[in-house]
């Protein structure tokens, strides 16, 4: 997506979803997930959790990269979330 489009085309921070791709067991994905669930509860952003090990084609992409954050279906950051970096991301 070109950035002129992309700009036309801002959605306000309560028409984001943040898609957290995480597996049980993993530290990393505990961490993150407190960062996503507070970064959305400031902005009103929704989010969603997937098991990387329950999906196949999430397994195949980002098995090496967990925890990863999607934003809007892209791929936002992987292995630390940064709070500052995630809302501002959200709130455009």
């Amino acid at each position: 997506m070109s950035p002129l489009l992309r700009r036309t085309t801002k959605k306000k921070p309560g028409e984001r979803v943040v898609t957290l791709v995480s597996r049980p067991g993993c530290h990393l994905c505990d961490d993150a997930r407190a960062v996503v669930e507070e970064v959305c509860a400031r902005t009103g952003a929704s989010w969603e959790e997937k098991d990387i090990t329950l999906d196949e084609e999430l397994h195949r992409r980002y098995w090496e990269q967990i925890p990863v954050v999607l934003v809007d279906g892209e791929q936002h950051t992987f292995w630390r979330v940064d709070a500052d970096r995630l809302r501002k991301e959200l709130e455009g």
